[in-house]
């Protein structure tokens, strides 16, 4: 009797284990979801949510360790306004521009309406099977924060901290939105099959677009380019900091790239983030490399943005490349990466920290790469060439006009004076290291 009981006992035991298994597979065929699966997935995309915001550290981090100590605070100030100004302008407008639903007009534009509304169907998995109404918000709006914090790196050590935040401000409220809109809105560039899995343009490109219009309105940093074409090497003052900065962006990329599955999906998540993390290292080789036979020496900060490179490349395609295509692209990022930052250099583009070779060059890059290397056969490479040339076409324009208008009315750049001191100083009236001498160059 025991032993039957047992048993019994058993098979029961097993028939609920495979209730409890299957049931989220089964629930996820039907289009419909469990409370409980939903409350997993809704889950996960918080926890992606938490991993997004750390990045801001890491570009605080990686910012202030590739730029001068005199610089320092005006960097950590920039990144801190950046997410706050990002989160609300994304609250009260960018959402909506966004993500306009029924309010489209031509598939180019569209405007649901100012602030957030839900409803409380909306917290629901009618609203969507992976995540309620806000975690939607929180997600995308720590994406739109990261826009901007690209031309932060960019612009460094010479512009005025004022003039910035209001380009920022601008920028993030109606052309990263609106932007975003053409694929992730479901507009035109969505309708014609354009591919962006986590935004390799979306968000990077988006980002490098400004940062190169803000280089050429501003000019380079004093004493950068020498007469006779000589180039004049300004080295971050603390490298250490740079590198805890990409290893806080390396694992805040798991939910940037992770989240953007926009469920708990374990088949497609685990995916995702072996191919996140084998371009990654794969980038950090392809910096190496190419840093090494080019300069002749390993540099550092080449293969820390190598790391980034292969991120922001694969960012693109993540969920529909093999983990063979996902090294590949991360290799040739690397190689790209150095070859970008050299060519910058030798154009007298001044970009402190390599931004536009990670964000924009690499972008570029990995939303091509989808065209080739992606396992949907419905992924073009001529559409997806069309849709980096679309961006390219709004963003820098956009970002050009912004920062003319401020150069006009308010001015862009500190003065020379302020720009030896450090804006620190002249800026914030404190330095970031207090208590010790430092040498301003």
């Amino acid at each position: 009797m025991t032993n039957r009981l047992i048993r019994s006992i058993g098979r029961h035991a097993t028939l609920l284990l495979l209730i409890l298994i299957l049931a989220p597979a089964v629930a996820y065929a039907q289009d419909e979801v469990s409370q409980e699966t939903f409350t997993v997935n809704n889950t996960w995309m918080l926890v992606a949510t938490f991993l997004v915001f750390i990045m801001h550290l890491g570009f605080a981090t990686l910012e202030s360790g590739l730029t001068r100590s005199k610089n320092t605070v005006n960097i950590l100030f920039k990144n801190i306004s950046i997410v706050s100004i990002g989160l609300l302008t994304y609250a009260f407008v960018g959402f909506n521009l966004m993500y306009p639903g029924d309010f489209m007009i031509g598939q180019f534009f569209g405007f649901a309406g100012f602030g957030l509304n839900p409803s409380p169907e909306d917290m629901t998995s009618a609203y969507n099977v992976g995540y309620t109404y806000w975690t939607d918000f929180i997600f995308q709006g720590m994406f739109a924060a990261t826009a901007a914090t690209i031309v932060s790196g960019a612009v460094a050590e010479r512009v005025k901290l004022g003039p910035f935040l209001i380009f920022s401000t601008i920028y993030v409220a109606i052309v990263y939105p609106i932007a975003g809109s053409w694929k992730w809105g479901a507009g035109w560039l969505d309708q014609m099959g354009f591919y962006d899995f986590a935004g390799s343009t979306l968000v990077h490109s988006v980002g490098g677009w400004a940062g190169l219009a803000g280089i050429i309105v501003l000019g380079p940093r004093l004493g950068k380019y020498l007469e006779g074409g000589k180039i004049r090497p300004i080295a971050g003052h603390n490298m250490p900091l740079a590198a805890i900065g990409v290893f806080l962006l390396w694992l805040g990329w798991y939910g940037f790239n992770g989240g953007s599955v926009l469920s708990a999906d374990p088949e497609l998540v685990s995916l995702v983030f072996v191919t996140t993390s084998l371009a990654a290292a794969a980038g950090v080789i392809g910096a190496m490399v190419a840093s090494w036979t080019l300069q002749h020496k390993p540099d550092l900060s080449m293969v820390l943005n190598g790391a980034l490179a292969g991120l922001v490349g694969i960012t693109a395609g993540a969920d529909t490349v093999s983990v063979n295509a996902a090294m590949l692209i991360g290799l040739i990022a690397g190689l790209i990466v150095v070859a970008s930052v050299l060519l910058f250099d030798r154009v007298k583009i001044d970009d402190p920290v390599g931004a536009l070779s990670v964000h924009l060059t690499c972008g570029i890059w990995g939303t091509l790469a989808v065209g080739i290397f992606s396992t949907n056969p419905d992924h073009s490479f001529v559409t997806q060439l069309i849709g980096v040339l679309a961006y390219g076409i709004f963003c820098l324009p956009a970002a050009f006009i912004i920062f003319f208008i401020l150069k006009a009315t308010t001015g862009i750049r500190v003065d020379e004076e302020e720009e030896r001191v450090g804006l620190d100083v002249s800026e914030h009236g404190m330095e970031a290291y207090g208590g010790v001498s430092i040498t301003h160059s």
